[in-house]
């Protein structure tokens, strides 16, 4: 085995791969929630939380191009702080995040599968789990190519519920729009803002990126930017289509938009719901073993997992271990508890990488991509503020 990826990947593939991330089963249910707060300005506060996301983002696409590493955040703050301790403390919660998220959706798709055939739940999750990792064994081409596949089908799906919101006629709730309340809108945004959570993913494929440098800043920005305006749309068909009150207490908003609009079940989305949950696994098993990898190069105690296969390129003992982790725990580990922590990691990491680019700007000025100070800053101030919420809600 070496110790080097094939570098497979380009910045159109990669952006499927960050939009793909950040477009999961999660839309499906979060618009009604956001819609509870913001009323129908729910786009709004979609826009808005794109808006807060930016400023992190923007972080991350500075440090893409000083450490083009698969460590990615553990690279950043390692970097930062001067700390490899730290460095290795932040990649390992990243990886603990993303086996347990997969391990939650894993679960959740299958829900959706074992509704629409007739299959042990748990063989299907063994099943499915191991098709996943094998994909992601065989290459990061290939794992991007299907998750692409699966990116598609969710846009499909969206696209026919906003046809179906724009199409049906407007409810007395948009006719007679209530005034806009900024802080309606405002808790909408904080709720709204963690259906941008994915972006960050995207660093972690840098060392097997085709010219990173310019590569994973162009990726970060557009999956944003896609992104953002596809929950605005979504967000906005919703809110015309469906009373408020019926959007508000809906567990499936969308598939509600499309029975308000069209007439008639809307079983098909829960059929793409499935291909959701496969693409935000699949992307989970890819990162996560990246990062692992790339700890590998740091600390000599994770150094078995600094190896990649001699034909496929991949780290073949990282995507076992997270392959094997995430059937585990959509299998047998309370994954609800544990799924709700993962957001508050991953903010704790935001914040952490803000503050870390803050130290290195002042360092050393210079880099191939490079943001004005007020980036970082305003991104530290505004992760710390989710932060706050999110651990706030778990209280």
């Amino acid at each position: 085995m070496g110790d080097t990826l094939n570098r497979r990947i380009g910045p159109g593939l990669l952006t499927a791969y960050g939009v793909g991330v950040m477009v999961g089963a999660g839309i499906y249910v979060l618009v009604g929630a956001v819609a509870s707060d913001a009323g129908i300005w729910a786009p709004v506060s979609f826009i808005l939380a794109g808006l807060i996301a930016a400023p992190t983002a923007l972080s991350y696409s500075e440090f893409s191009t000083r450490l083009p590493e698969a460590a990615g955040e553990a690279a950043y703050v390692g970097e930062g702080m001067n700390s490899q301790l730290l460095a290795v403390l932040v990649g390992l919660a990243i990886v603990a995040a993303g086996t347990v998220s997969a391990g939650a959706v894993l679960r959740g798709g299958v829900g959706y599968l074992t509704h629409a055939i007739e299959v042990d739940q748990q063989l299907a999750i063994v099943g499915l789990g191991l098709f996943l990792t094998a994909v992601a064994i065989f290459g990061v081409l290939e794992s991007l190519a299907l998750a692409a596949v699966f990116t598609a089908i969710e846009l499909v799906g969206l696209a026919l519920v906003v046809w179906a919101g724009a199409s049906a006629p407007a409810s007395p709730d948009w006719i007679t729009p209530e005034p806009m309340i900024w802080s309606g809108i405002g808790l909408g945004a904080v709720l709204a803002f963690f259906a941008f959570i994915g972006f960050e993913d995207i660093v972690n494929m840098a060392e097997e990126t085709s010219d990173p440098e310019r590569s994973l800043p162009k990726a970060i920005l557009w999956s944003l930017v896609i992104t953002s305006a596809l929950y605005a749309l979504v967000s906005w068909a919703a809110v015309r289509a469906v009373p408020l009150e019926a959007l508000k207490v809906s567990t499936s908003p969308l598939a509600l938009v499309w029975e308000t609009a069209r007439g008639g079940g809307a079983q098909f989305l829960s059929a793409i719901a499935v291909f959701a949950a496969l693409n935000g696994v699949l992307a989970q098993i890819v990162m996560a073993s990246r990062v692992l990898f790339g700890l590998g190069k740091r600390n000599q105690a994770l150094g078995v997992f600094h190896h990649a296969h001699p034909r496929f390129g991949t780290p073949l003992l990282a995507t076992m271990l997270i392959g094997a982790a995430v059937i585990l725990c959509a299998l047998f580990v309370p994954v609800a508890q544990l799924a709700e922590l993962t957001s508050s990691i991953l903010l704790s990491v935001f914040v952490l990488v803000n503050l870390a680019l803050i130290l290195v700007k002042r360092r050393a000025p210079e880099a191939t991509f490079r943001v004005p100070m007020w980036v970082p800053v305003s991104g530290l101030v505004l992760a710390l503020a989710a932060l706050s919420v999110s651990l706030g809600g778990l209280g």
